[in-house]
């Protein structure tokens, strides 16, 4: 046997006893819609890493997760780019495992079709709903500055998804800011009128990378087996993304919308599973840096303290 191949063989075998030494048990944190809630569904992991029993549970929103994975309830998720920044900023502990792909079109600000506002300048002094510390933060930021605005001249209103649709139907808000699904099922409920979109707003904003976290004491304890989950889901986010009809018809009904809606939503997606890049961190950066300068976060933030790069 050549050395190469004594070497792979050598390396498959660690692996396999890796798995097979692993915690009998993974509890994943995810949200509605994207990549995990696929990955669920379909029971990849499950049928991937056989002999690891795969627990999972639902936040509604990256917050929420994190604050679960600081305190050692689940040992993986994923989130948008903001919630980590926050997060690292509040001393909370996990480390950036992998990411994945911004979408430039799938969250955005929107307001009623009738509404006065026609442009994100036409909201100042205005209540806008948003999740604070998620990416529709971010992107609220951005459309702001774009119209020479800053957070201080609007209204922010921070709710949850639920409660955030609730107070936008009601009138109770005059904008709302949100990620998809929620704005897919949104703009299938009533006619509304986009004001801003990451795409709209590129290349001063570019649309940022969402993360997979992991509990560090989980990456120490187990990087192989980490391995195999994230390489677990790069492969079923490279059949979602080449598949968009077949995600939608499995993931509609779960969601309450159309098959068209949903299938539509499906084709604006790139799913992934990206290790992290000098390139990804320092967008990142970007992310973190813009909080601090609105002074949104209390310290400033050092990307890499919570990177791991799988080394």
């Amino acid at each position: 046997m050549k050395r190469r191949d004594w070497l792979t063989a050598a390396g498959t075998v660690a692996l396999a006893g890796a798995v097979r030494a692993a915690p009998k048990r993974v509890r994943i944190g995810f949200q509605k819609g994207g990549l995990l809630l696929l990955v669920k569904l379909r029971g990849t992991l499950e049928r991937e890493l056989a002999g690891v029993t795969i627990e999972w549970k639902e936040f509604p929103a990256g917050p929420q997760l994190l604050e679960a994975l600081h305190a050692g309830a689940i040992d993986f998720g994923v989130t948008g780019a903001p919630p980590p920044v926050f997060a690292q900023a509040a001393g909370r502990d996990f480390l950036l495992v992998a990411a994945e792909p911004g979408l430039p079109h799938s969250e955005a600000l929107l307001v009623p079709a009738d509404s006065p506002a026609k442009t994100v300048r036409d909201l100042r002094g205005k209540r806008i709903a948003l999740a604070k510390g998620s990416s529709s933060h971010y992107l609220l930021l951005g459309a702001l500055a774009s119209q020479g605005l800053k957070l201080q001249d609007v209204q922010p209103v921070y709710l949850g998804p639920a409660d955030a649709r609730a107070a936008f139907e009601a009138g109770a808000v005059d904008a709302w800011v949100v990620w998809d699904p929620y704005l897919s099922i949104a703009q299938a409920a009533r006619p509304l009128r986009v004001l801003a979109d990451f795409g709209s707003l590129a290349p001063a904003v570019n649309a940022p990378w969402s993360f997979y976290e992991a509990r560090r004491e989980f990456v120490q304890a187990e990087p192989a087996l980490l391995k195999l989950l994230v390489a677990a889901i790069a492969r079923e986010g490279a059949w979602a993304t080449a598949n968009p009809e077949a995600v939608a018809r499995r993931v509609s009904p779960l969601l309450g919308l159309r098959l068209d809606v949903m299938l539509a939503m499906q084709r604006r997606v790139r799913y992934g599973a990206s290790a992290l890049t000098e390139t990804i961190l320092e967008e990142q950066q970007r992310v973190a840096d813009a909080f601090l300068a609105q002074g949104l976060i209390s310290r400033p933030v050092r990307v890499r303290d919570s990177a791991w790069l799988g080394r």
